[in-house]
């Protein structure tokens, strides 16, 4: 193979000079502009048998300057590149036009060859328009009695797709490429007038980077890794013969689909053009002529499902990733124009995703799946201090592809259910419903309790059952609310301590009786808590909330991903983070966007935080010096897998229709929740209650394994002690 010609390279000469007979940039310009009639004839020349019915009002003479500036700054849709928080792997990709932007210089010469061999062999002598060209396609148009040939350079044909791009209408786009005399004259004059803002090498780098090669690769590097799977300054001849033969018809060329016939043919053309200029030797040529075009085809990821169609592992993080974008005014003033933004900006955005979390958590919650195959079981994975989610894992895969899904969990529903595949978010993301959380919402009466100048060890007496001033529908207790305990072993005199730990429901409805509902539910709130449903809105109203004591039971519903940053919360000692997954978010031009941030601020006061953390360690660990934790703890399995000191809170609804454990450490929050998305009365049964606790146990286990431990600090003992 040989370097480009130097005699496409004349000395003397700017990159806009002509070295062939025809008229020069300037004197076709003149020619247009004195006399309609001039225009007629070259544009007879290329479209002999059609009409020239006039310029329209934007391709006029006059603004033909302003225009070729537009072309000339066009940024075709780019993909979106996201990544795991270790910047090396893969979450998705998300694109309208699978398109990266490559340097001309990261293209292997042989197909910056190749391409001009196919498309414009004389690409580096004429001003935009090929007058050689044009005569070429009179001859063969007038001989055919039709249109067989037209006269595009490259130039021209970037101009025609930089207009397709910076179409406002479809009257535009139509404009852009109907068939019509108007239209290429204007694009050839627009052609000379780039060749004079832009180099040749500027006009084939952006050429190549807008180019269609069939099966969704716009640009040479999607195409690249389409076809060949591989970056395009690795292509060799066989393979840049190859794509520079699809431009012209990708379909009619296609090697993927077809029997490679066609694809050989346009293939073995464009190695003889490559000769005929002198790009190429007879004989390199004909060592590949005889090869079989050997294809190694990918199909990119895109919005979250992965390559080839398959699910992926990432899915419900992406889909939570995406939900999130959709949310961040800083990329458009519509959830549309965000989405469309992350689809065609060619941002790179590295995920706080870890992994290798991520995979401990796929791994547990499948392997404690229960064989109701309708119940979702799912953790959420967090980072105290910057809200960043570390890992989704679901017994769910994410895909579209539902043929195969089991019945509707509910009886009368006629259809299938979302298990195993499913693209709901059933973990949390967007204004989706949720799942009551049971027992796990007395943190919030705790935090309020706290908060109002409680101390941890305010002690009531705690029977197995007790009347409540709250108003009630029911008559068991005279029209009051009367709640009693999971087991009378419950029952005696209870603190913050004992009542959480072993949670003691007679314990905490007595004291959001004295601290308020109110006062909780505007903790919730504070805590990110939003109300999912006509009804949980409707009790949580300025004028109702006083009056909802069975919140502290958690009768409302919370999405997992909120109900782990409540906990997240607290292991920041106070330090409220929105629930993030973005780590960085880089922009086409390499500038770091601000949108990945932490958006953090001190919601707690640090020793009510803390005061919660040591109540919530007796749910965990019962011998504790200086705590008077109760006989027991709801959830000592957590801290006896993680092998280290947990806080948290177990939790289950009535008639076991959920089951939850949230916990933390100083250094990561797990949440784990089971339950049936689709029909939540259908119950997950009591041998499933602890599999919430068992996954979240083995997640710490195992992502905190060889991490030195942290220790929680204690609280003060004025909000401990109430002497």
């Amino acid at each position: 193979m040989r370097d480009r010609p130097r005699q496409h390279r004349v000395p003397g000469l700017s990159a806009h000079g002509s070295d062939e007979p025809g008229p020069s940039a300037e004197g076709v310009y003149a020619l247009l502009r004195t006399s309609l009639l001039a225009g007629l004839a070259i544009a007879a020349l290329v479209f002999p048998l059609a009409a020239m019915a006039g310029l329209s009002a934007k391709a006029g003479f006059d603004s033909i300057d302003t225009l070729s500036v537009e072309v000339t700054e066009t940024d075709p849709p780019l993909t979106s590149y996201v990544y795991a928080a270790d910047g090396e792997t893969l979450v998705s990709l998300f694109y309208d036009e699978f398109r990266r932007h490559v340097a001309l210089d990261e293209v292997a010469p042989v197909m910056q060859q190749a391409m001009v061999s196919a498309e414009d062999s004389r690409f580096y002598t004429h001003n935009g328009v090929d007058y050689r060209g044009i005569v070429r396609a009179m001859v063969a148009n007038n001989s055919s009695g039709g249109v067989e040939q037209g006269a595009s350079t490259i130039t021209m044909q970037y101009v025609r797709g930089a207009l397709q791009l910076n179409a406002e209408t479809i009257d535009e786009v139509i404009a852009a490429t109907e068939q019509t005399a108007t239209r290429k004259l204007t694009e050839a004059r627009l052609a000379m007038a780039v060749e004079e803002q832009l180099t040749k090498d500027q006009i084939l780098e952006r050429y190549l980077n807008q180019a269609y090669f069939g099966h969704n690769a716009y640009g040479i590097f999607a195409a690249a890794q389409v076809y060949f799977s591989k970056h395009p300054s690795e292509l060799n001849l066989q393979e840049s013969a190859t794509l520079a033969g699809l431009v012209q018809a990708p379909s009619a060329y296609d090697p993927i689909t077809s029997d490679q016939t066609q694809a050989l043919g346009r293939r073995n053309w464009v190695l003889d053009r490559m000769v005929d200029i002198d790009y190429l030797s007879r004989g390199d040529a004909s060592e590949v002529r005889g090869l079989p075009i050997e294809l190694q085809v990918s199909d990119p990821p895109n919005s979250c499902i992965g390559i080839q169609g398959t699910p992926t592992e990432f899915g419900f993080f992406c889909d939570y990733f995406r939900r999130w974008w959709r949310e961040q005014d800083a990329f458009g003033a519509t959830p549309a124009e965000r989405e469309r933004e992350l689809r065609q900006g060619g941002y790179t955005i590295i995920t706080t995703l870890d992994p290798d979390i991520q995979k401990m958590a796929n791994k547990h919650v499948n392997d404690a799946q229960s064989e109701d195959s309708r119940l979702a079981h799912g953790a959420v994975v967090m980072e105290p201090g910057t809200g960043r989610i570390k890992a989704m894992g679901l017994n769910r895969t994410f895909s579209y592809d539902q043929k195969h899904n089991g019945p509707h969990s509910n009886p009368s529903f006629d259809r299938k259910g979302n298990y195993p595949n499913t693209v709901n978010p059933v973990l949390g993301g967007g204004a989706e419903g949720g799942y009551q959380a049971g027992s796990t919402f007395k943190v919030f009466t705790m935090l309020a309790a706290l908060d109002a100048g409680y101390p941890l060890d305010y002690n009531i007496s705690s029977p197995n059952r007790v009347a409540t001033s709250f108003v009630s529908a029911t008559t068991a207790c005279g029209g009051r609310w009367c709640p009693k305990n999971g087991s009378a072993a419950m029952a005696g005199n209870r603190d913050m301590w004992s009542g959480f730990g072993m949670s003691v429901n007679t314990y905490f409805a007595q004291l959001i009786d004295r601290v308020g509902a109110d006062k909780t539910v505007e903790m919730a709130e504070r805590m990110g808590l939003q109300w999912r449903s006509e009804g949980d809105a409707y009790y949580a109203s300025e004028e109702r909330r006083s009056g909802w004591g069975p919140f502290t039971l958690g009768v409302s519903d919370v999405q997992p991903i909120e109900m782990t940053n409540v906990f997240n919360t607290l292991a920041a000692e106070g330090l409220y983070c929105e629930p993030i997954p973005a780590l960085r978010i880089i922009d086409p031009e390499g500038q770091e966007l601000d949108a990945a941030t932490p958006r953090c601020h001190q919601e707690l006061d640090e020793d009510v935080a803390r005061a919660a953390t040591d109540a919530a360690r007796c749910v965990t660990e019962t011998q504790r010096k200086g705590a008077q934790c109760g006989p027991w703890g709801t959830s000592k399995i957590v801290g006896a897998l993680a092998g280290r000191p947990v806080a948290g809170k177990s939790g289950t609804t009535d008639g076991d229709r959920a089951s939850w454990f949230l916990g933390y450490t100083p250094q990561l929050t797990v949440g784990a929740f089971m339950a049936d998305p689709d029909y939540i009365f259908n119950p997950v049964g009591k041998s499933n209650t602890t599999k919430s606790k068992e996954t979240a146990g083995k997640i710490f286990r195992d992502a905190l394994k060889g991490v030195e431990e942290v220790k929680f600090k204690p609280p003060s003992r004025d909000i401990m002690y109430g002497d």
